[in-house]
């Protein structure tokens, strides 16, 4: 189509951006994260993407199921059965009955009536869950660090020994479950120098039972594949790995939608004033320096004592402010370009000047905005994060690389690195790879490389 047309002039900038390997290569991974921040909720989410149950399929991202319809009991403190699915624990409950189905069957050997007892006890061996990579949305707590060791005290001190090791094996705690099963975790209970308190949670803290050591701990954790807790989990208990990706998706969006408010008013004014010149030029510079002389810090500190903020309120307030450094440069490249030959001959051929604007001189000025947008992406992520940090940005609990560096610099967090490096990390690869296309694009339009006259 003809509106899809580029002219030669921009072919050759394209062809030079894509020459620059860093520059195209950032482009390349930083759409691709974009693309997959879009799909979060199937990347990181508390919902299964599938759960395959007596033969037929459900796909719970897109619709609510209470525990009822996968027989699922609620937990003890629980007394409804209309609430929604706890999917992770569906998923171990069910895992959890392969393996005893599996244990039973090897011992049942050709025993027919043995093997149709195993099918009525474990009815559910069949059945399967499909969680995303991160089974854990943004907003979750988890403290089953220091619930599991006091959930499963409380049914050994009931004498269920039974289901304390059924409960082990749910929860992924083999050695615990094969010490209960034999009978070994009554000596080390009852032995202080393993286990100081009698107790499970003592047993945990003297490290006698290494595979457990690491439980009856409060938040944050430490980074634990065995409970997909990747980053490992803030001061809430919630996922880092999770919390990156959704603070990606919400600082790369709220920086792209903000530069493009800002970047469209900012070359508007610039282009009128340059065009137009004499009184309009005059009257808008000094609302400019009025704008200027407000600061931006103390009019959102005041904007968020009085309303709690939200995404779109703190984009408007931003881009009140964010969209003048562009208009200088657009002003002063219309400035020039207006007095070339070509404009003076669209003027005398009579092209309004709506036309002289949009078709003749915008294409001649559109390096300096080109070059400046990718660095004014990363002044907006810079923004935000550091309004997030200050406590002035979005409110609590949204996930925000701000509040994940303001946690960290905490002192009682000092010492839990994973809270300092992920989001300092995500942050430094983000503006690493905007910086990089920013430089490749300026480059690759120098307007001294190529120009276009019409």
């Amino acid at each position: 189509m003809a509106w899809l047309a580029l002219d030669p002039v921009t072919r050759k900038r394209l062809d030079r951006f894509r020459r620059i390997k860093r520059g195209y290569y950032s482009l390349v991974i930083l759409l691709a994260a974009m693309v997959l921040s879009i799909f979060a909720p199937y990347l990181a989410e508390s919902r299964a993407l599938l759960v395959w149950y007596e033969g037929r399929p459900y796909f719970p991202t897109f619709r609510f199921h209470d525990m009822n319809t996968f027989g699922q009991t609620p937990p003890p403190a629980w007394d409804i059965g209309d609430i929604e699915t706890e999917y992770r624990r569906l998923q171990r409950e069910w895992q959890t009955e392969r393996y005893y189905y599996e244990q039973g069957r090897a011992a049942a050997g050709d025993d027919a009536e043995a093997l149709a007892a195993l099918d009525r006890k474990y009815p559910n061996r069949g059945h399967y869950v499909l969680m995303p990579l991160v089974p854990w949305n943004p907003y979750e707590n988890d403290f089953w660090y220091n619930e599991v060791l006091h959930e499963l005290q409380a049914v050994l001190d009931a004498g269920d020994r039974a289901r304390a090791e059924r409960l082990a094996r749910r929860d992924g705690l083999d050695e615990l479950a094969e010490a209960i099963r034999t009978g070994d975790i009554d000596t080390q209970l009852a032995d202080p120098e393993q286990s100081a308190t009698g107790d499970l949670v003592g047993l945990a803290r003297s490290g006698a039972m290494p595979s457990i050591a690491h439980l009856g701990s409060v938040p944050p954790t430490p980074p634990d594949a065995a409970r997909r807790h990747y980053f490992g989990t803030d001061a809430q208990g919630r996922d880092i790995a999770s919390r990156l990706l959704y603070g990606f998706r919400i600082s790369i969006f709220f920086a792209l939608f903000l530069v493009l408010v800002s970047q469209a008013i900012g070359t508007l004014v610039g282009s009128l004033q340059g065009y137009l010149g004499g009184r309009f030029d005059i009257v808008s510079q000094r609302l400019l320096e009025i704008l200027l002389s407000i600061p931006f810090l103390y009019v959102v500190i005041i904007i968020a004592a009085l309303f709690a903020p939200t995404f779109w309120m703190l984009l408007v307030i931003m881009a009140i402010f964010q969209w003048i450094t562009i208009t200088f440069y657009m002003r002063t490249e219309m400035y020039r370009e207006k007095t070339r030959e070509y404009c003076l001959a669209a003027r005398s051929y009579g092209a309004s000047h709506l036309r002289i604007i949009l078709r003749h001189l915008l294409p001649n000025c559109l390096t300096p905005l080109v070059t400046f947008t990718p660095f004014a992406v990363v002044s907006a992520i810079f923004a935000l994060t550091g309004l997030d940090y200050l406590g002035y940005g979005l409110p609590a609990p949204t996930p925000s690389w701000g509040e994940m560096i303001d946690q960290a610099m905490q002192l009682e967090n000092r010492n839990k690195l994973w809270l300092t490096f992920a989001p300092f990390s995500a942050l430094t690869v983000t503006l690493v790879l905007v910086v990089f296309i920013g430089e490749s694009v300026r480059e690759a339009f120098d307007p001294k490389q190529y120009a276009k006259y019409e």
